[in-house]
């Protein structure tokens, strides 16, 4: 284990806790540049596996953070995230409710909720367009999920299980018209 990843490790995650307006999908883009692009510390397969099991483990999507960490130092690096992506931004968050709290009828309190939500909106497009990218996405998978949100926006109620299979049924029929 090497000190100077552990605090690398913070330094990178401590910022993108304070801006995770959206949830954790919303610093994906960021936290693959800076762990893949710039640290070294892993390839962008490796970053797509991890980011894999985060989303089929039970738990919030943050948890691609402490696999990271153990990734890059074992035990004390999943610790080291942990704390660096969740303490921050729990901080913040409670800070600002108990100083805006008392205020939330106002019109400059509504319109700050209302604001940042556009913000943490393009934060996780950006996410989506990293993982697509680094996946290898084709353009049949980018129809699949242009199709697919035009679903959601037309039946916002369809379930996602019903969006997945016809995705599958759709690429499993196109890998066999192909070959």
């Amino acid at each position: 284990m090497d000190s100077d990843d552990l605090w690398d490790l913070a330094l990178i995650l401590v910022p993108l806790s304070l801006v995770s307006l959206g949830g954790g999908s919303s610093i994906v883009a960021p936290l693959e540049q800076a762990v893949v692009q710039q640290q070294n510390w892993m390839t962008g397969q490796d970053f797509l596996n991890l980011f894999a099991i985060s989303r089929a483990a039970p738990g919030p999507g943050t948890m691609l953070a402490p696999l990271i960490g153990w990734k890059v130092a074992g035990g004390w690096g999943a610790v080291v995230a942990s704390l660096a992506l969740f303490v921050p931004s729990s901080l913040l968050c409670y800070v600002v409710f108990r100083a805006t709290n008392a205020h939330r009828n106002r019109r400059w309190h509504r319109a700050m909720r209302e604001g940042l939500a556009p913000i943490g909106t393009g934060l996780i497009i950006a996410g989506v367009i990293t993982i697509f990218w680094i996946s290898g996405g084709s353009w049949l998978a980018g129809i699949i999920a242009v199709a697919s949100l035009g679903l959601l926006l037309r039946f916002p109620k369809l379930p996602a299980p019903v969006l997945m299979a016809g995705g599958a049924a759709i690429t499993w029929s196109m890998h066999h018209v192909m070959t």
